[in-house]
């Protein structure tokens, strides 16, 4: 089995946590694309935000996803908002294993305290318009290859099974 595993869900799903897990798992390399273009522009995603602004950063995100699907046998870590573009869904689901980190609004509430800070997005939105936008990321999500519910997971247990699913999806080919 060569291809990637593309981790896709909502801020604060586990993607970036369970993923680097599950690579040590497969003894694979990890990818998180928010740290890659952190590292690319030399400051914190919040800070790209604000003084490059959200196109910039969708942009150079959608082209170093594209670059990234191509290199074999990988966990690469989508930030929340990546599956928004059709190009970048339409890569990843015909070149990797796309497992969705399912979260349900009633736990990701839980979570809410230890992202607003980092997660860009937030900044300057009630729940309300957190929840709207869940919502609308949720219809994108829905086009995977597998699911994970991680609401009563640890971040093992989520490595666990993204193992899993990848090993079972080798079986299929």
């Amino acid at each position: 089995m060569d291809k990637s595993i593309v981790l896709i869900g909502f801020m604060g799903a586990g993607k970036t946590t369970a993923g680097e897990l599950a690579a040590r798992k497969l003894n694979t390399g990890f990818i998180d694309i928010d740290l890659e273009i952190e590292k690319e522009f030399g400051m914190p995603t919040t800070d790209i935000f604000k003084k490059h602004g959200e196109k910039a950063f969708r942009t150079y995100e959608k082209n170093i996803i594209e670059s990234k699907c191509t290199e074999k046998r990988q966990v690469i870590s989508l930030g929340g908002g990546a599956f928004m573009d059709e190009g970048t869904r339409r890569t990843c689901l015909d070149s990797t294993i796309v497992i969705f980190l399912d979260i349900s609004w009633e736990a990701w509430k839980k979570r809410y305290e230890l992202l607003v800070d980092t997660r860009p997005v937030l900044q300057d939105r009630d729940l309300d318009e957190i929840k709207g936008l869940y919502s609308k990321r949720r219809v994108l999500y829905a086009d995977h290859h597998y699911s994970i519910l991680v609401d009563d997971l640890t971040p093992d247990e989520t490595a666990d099974k993204i193992v899993e699913l990848y090993l079972h999806s080798g079986k299929k080919n």
